[in-house]
């Protein structure tokens, strides 16, 4: 029996360096923390971006003009490529993970959302890292996630996770612009509070993904409501997931 099951979604803005292209050892860095926490009986879902990315690094430049069409294939084309990233990282821990391609649709009332309770559940009794990421190849307008914010507090919603994890590439949520001198991170946020000051300041956008810092912080403050510790993180610093589970004062917390 797993002590804590977590929820853990890294953005694009994490794996990738200046040149958009992923660095692998970031990935590294990360699984070799799950595998950490795997060992503490600490179980995670992984909600990982970069299909795109990976596919444009596969295809380079599209000849295609529409730009969901173009995201459509990016994305089919560079998800295998994540998967077979992961898979090669996890193997080398000695674990196993998994793929789960999500729409919107899964987490409705009924039989879609029980077949996804089933297979997160399934996954996780067997000790199995699922990785989730938005299924971008078919998934368009209504049954589009806002981002993989959304999606991430959704599933940990689903399993009733014990905490959800938003890395990104700054340590929080700031008293003003990240970049600003006088800017201060602030270790706690109160979900029931009015959050959009903190949203225009510290809004910087995702850069190739969809999120931003006001997307991070409306789906933390949902999962906070049901009662999921939900932390916003430098996942591009040595150790953040650990330093979390071990109650150190990283990033900053939204909690009731």
């Amino acid at each position: 029996m797993y002590k804590q099951r977590i929820v853990i979604k890294v953005g694009t803005n994490v794996m990738t360096n200046r040149d958009n292209k992923i660095v692998r050892p970031v990935l590294k860095q990360l699984v070799r923390q799950i595998a950490e926490l795997y060992e503490r009986d600490i179980i995670t879902i992984l909600v990982s971006s970069g299909s795109v990315i990976a596919g444009k690094e596969v295809l380079g430049k599209s000849s295609i003009k529409n730009k969901t069409q173009k995201r459509q294939v990016y994305s089919a084309i560079g998800q295998p490529r994540m998967m077979r990233l992961y898979y090669n990282i996890f193997h080398d821990y000695g674990m196993k993970c998994a793929q789960v391609l999500p729409t919107k649709r899964d987490f409705s009332p009924g039989i879609h959302r029980q077949n996804m309770i089933n297979c997160c559940e399934g996954l996780l009794a067997e000790g199995v890292i699922p990785i989730a990421n938005e299924d971008d190849a078919v998934s368009v307008t209504m049954s589009m996630f806002s981002d993989n914010d959304e999606l991430a507090s959704l599933i940990a919603q689903l399993i009733n996770a014990d905490k959800l994890i938003i890395l990104t590439d700054i340590h929080g949520v700031y008293t003003g612009h990240p970049d600003a001198e006088n800017s201060n991170l602030i270790s706690n946020i109160d979900p029931s509070e009015n959050l959009d000051k903190y949203i225009q300041e510290n809004d910087k956008g995702e850069g190739e993904g969809r999120g931003g810092m006001g997307s991070k912080l409306d789906y933390a403050q949902q999962a906070a409501a049901h009662n999921i510790p939900t932390y916003i993180a430098n996942g591009k610093k040595d150790n953040t997931i650990i330093d979390i589970i071990d109650g150190k004062a990283v990033g900053t917390k939204v909690s009731l």
